[in-house]
């Protein structure tokens, strides 16, 4: 979508720094398969294996799964472990099961192909899990089964900021990717939600990554992982694959080169996207983007978020969620302990900007869902700007997020702006007793 702003407010435009692609993702794959990272090859690793389960993310997350998991399957084959005892498992947290055309989408016709069980993730299927202990925090580990009882446990996927968990990717694809609908329900609880330190970019007593940690490491966290990141045109920047967190930890300090820009000074207005396709397919994975430029908007300032939401608002319950006359009131409520139904997370992170900002909304929902929203909404983002200069005055100032999401936005006097992946994973290493 192009847009025109007004020169004379727009102050910052925030985007990836650009950093070089990998000319051959798929070799470079390989190649981290042979020297991981913190772990033996993974060749070595499956000799003598009866079966192997591989995790890969679900429509939502664009990872170029076309170009890691061919490698991984050829690895395993010369290791004698043939695609028919290779589950590719797909991990969708409690996002609805993949069609088989966008199961196609996402691996590719060689995958598809290949002879490996297919199959989705069902968080609600209580017989497909395996209950494996709690957390100190008390949040069960109940996970996917086929992962569980696997001899050789992959996990791929995409690191890139995530506006609760610091960053996607690593222990992620077990929690929430493969675990029940319990274990998400806790995880994505409240409490966890409400810490001002569960927000993008914090690895520092963040409450929401620390318990994707310990459920991963009850399910015995993988054998190996191979996580990438990309740039803003989807181009492969970096394949890191190892173990658990020594692989995450390199995949996240690239992700914080490319994506993380620093401000000085809020802004009064921030013009943002929902990150574009596949993420902005429901207003319920867009609202990301609303989350990422709550970071640098001041208090009272106002959002504006375009989004397609090409398959509407998401789920019944999040519709539900999101309608409510009184959202805050909502969430009050839950904190009390009352009622908190699957989705009242992604209200929960979305309520805590509205706290202090005004969203605008330009979609192409029909005004019949877009008005229940608890956003104003406008025709064009130009009308949304015009809107929001209106009520700030002409000293107003822009900043710009092409990206949404997929740019790590904060300000030089929080711990996210003034800490690096290196220095936050020494931070957290120190003793000291869980946040609640």
């Amino acid at each position: 979508m192009q847009v025109e702003l007004p020169d004379e407010h727009v102050e910052h435009v925030l985007r990836q720094r650009r950093v070089p692609i990998l000319g051959d993702p798929v070799r470079a794959t390989r190649e981290a398969l042979d020297e991981p990272i913190g772990t033996a090859p993974l060749a070595e690793m499956a000799r003598g294996r009866a079966n192997a389960c591989v995790v890969v993310s679900d429509l939502t997350r664009p990872v170029p799964n076309a170009v890691i998991v061919p490698p991984i399957l050829e690895t395993l084959g010369d290791a004698g472990l043939p695609p028919e005892r290779v589950t590719i498992l797909i991990g969708t947290g409690l996002h609805r099961p993949n069609t088989e055309d966008e199961l196609r989408e996402m691996l590719g016709d060689g995958v598809m192909a290949s002879g490996c069980e297919i199959v989705n993730h069902l968080a609600r299927e209580d017989d497909e899990h395996v209950h494996l202990g709690e957390t100190a925090r008390g949040t069960p580990a109940i996970i996917d089964r086929r992962y569980v009882e696997a001899d050789l446990r992959i996990l791929t996927g995409l690191v890139e900021p995530h506006l609760m968990a610091a960053y996607s990717g690593g222990r992620k694809a077990i929690c929430p990717g493969i675990a029940g609908r319990d274990t998400i329900m806790r995880f994505h609880g409240p409490q966890l939600l409400e810490s001002a330190a569960s927000r993008a970019g914090n690895l520092v007593g963040n409450p929401v990554h620390e318990e994707a940690l310990a459920v991963a490491d009850l399910a015995g966290g993988a054998d190996i992982i191979v996580n990438v990141t990309l740039d803003e045109q989807r181009a492969v920047t970096g394949v890191f694959a190892g173990e658990m967190r020594a692989a995450h930890a390199a995949a996240m300090a690239r992700c914080e080169h490319q994506t993380k820009v620093v401000l000085d000074e809020p802004a009064d207005i921030v013009v943002t996207s929902g990150g574009g396709y596949p993420l902005d397919l429901t207003l319920y994975q867009s609202t990301k983007g609303i989350v990422a430029a709550g970071a640098i908007c001041r208090e009272g300032g106002t959002i504006i978020i375009a989004q397609q939401n090409a398959e509407g608002i998401g789920s019944d319950d999040f519709a539900w969620l999101i309608t409510q006359e009184h959202v805050h009131g909502y969430i009050r409520e839950a904190l009390a302990g009352g009622d908190f139904r699957i989705d009242a997370w992604q209200l929960h992170v979305v309520e805590k900007v509205l706290r202090h900002c005004e969203v605008i909304s330009v979609s192409d929902l029909p005004e019949s869902e877009s008005g229940r929203l608890p956003f104003a909404r406008a025709d064009t983002v130009e009308d949304a700007v015009e809107q929001a200069l209106s009520d700030h005055g002409p000293e107003a100032s822009i900043a710009v997020m092409p990206e949404g999401p997929y740019v790590l936005a904060c300000l030089s006097s929080d711990p996210v702006g003034r800490m690096t992946v290196e220095q936050m994973l020494a931070a957290s290493r120190q003793p000291r007793a869980p946040s609640p």
